[in-house]
């Protein structure tokens, strides 16, 4: 089964159901529901998707929708070696970016999934949107 780091945009268009992205990125969620695919996400990106969700609803919501989605991703945790990495790459302008791509390479991820997708440039592993990576299934 595929394993996938899913970018923080991706999960904010499917829970605040952003136009017109929110069709393919539950499509995503629809496969990982249906154990055809492992969803990941970086802990950080959890933390960074409370924090917009607080500003679109509320704190009680946000905690619920979370609650809810938690089950359907795997959450990858940020250590000493990813932060240094994430740090140490000039290539990485956003060094939340940076941090997401090192947490797929060091977790063996197969496939990021991004709407943007320059700002994984040089990346070892491919970069896709939800569109193409749909397309590929």
């Amino acid at each position: 089964m595929s394993r996938i780091l899913i970018d923080t945009n991706i999960i904010i268009d499917l829970l605040a159901k952003r136009e017109p992205y929110y069709k393919d990125a539950a499509t995503l969620f629809t496969l990982a529901d249906e154990n055809r695919i492992t969803l990941t996400i970086s802990s950080l990106t959890f933390a960074n998707t409370n924090y917009i969700l607080t500003k679109l609803t509320s704190v009680k919501s946000s905690r619920q929708i979370l609650r809810k989605f938690k089950v359907l991703v795997e959450i990858l945790d940020l250590n000493d070696k990813i932060i240094e990495l994430a740090l140490s790459d000039a290539n990485f302008k956003d060094f939340e970016d940076g941090l997401q791509y090192y947490s797929a390479i060091e977790n063996d991820i197969e496939v990021i999934i991004t709407r943007n997708k320059k700002d994984f440039k040089g990346s070892m592993i491919p970069v896709l949107t939800s569109k193409e990576f749909l397309a590929r299934e």
